[in-house]
């Protein structure tokens, strides 16, 4: 079955820097786009990044010049590289083959002084 494993939220101060992975399994993860997406309290899920197959990115404008995406076809592996980070950037970030309902199970990113 699909699998989708998050890591490496965690607490940093604003201008901080954090790196994201989704390790999968379950499914041949090199043919796929693959998408990050976060989603704050009470507010719904949005959509961050995504990578196709070859590696082109695209990014939500709230990310943009601030969070790269990346995969590893070799490591069945995608990351989040986040810097600049803000307060607003505070979520749960969930790993996501792209327009599916395959989700991980999230990994929760805070941004506060």
């Amino acid at each position: 079955q699909v699998q989708l494993v998050e890591s490496g939220g965690g607490l940093v101060q604003p201008g901080g820097s954090l790196r994201l992975s989704c390790a999968a399994s379950g499914f041949i993860f090199k043919i796929y786009t693959m998408g990050w997406y976060r989603q704050a309290p009470g507010k719904q899920r949005d959509f961050v990044a995504r990578v196709t197959s070859g590696g082109t990115p695209t990014y939500a404008d709230s990310v943009k010049g601030r969070f790269t995406i990346s995969r590893d076809n070799t490591r069945n592996t995608v990351y989040l590289q986040m810097n600049s980070l803000k307060p607003e950037d505070t979520a749960v970030y969930y790993c996501n083959l792209y327009s599916t309902n395959w989700w991980g199970q999230g990994t929760q990113v805070t941004v506060s002084s």
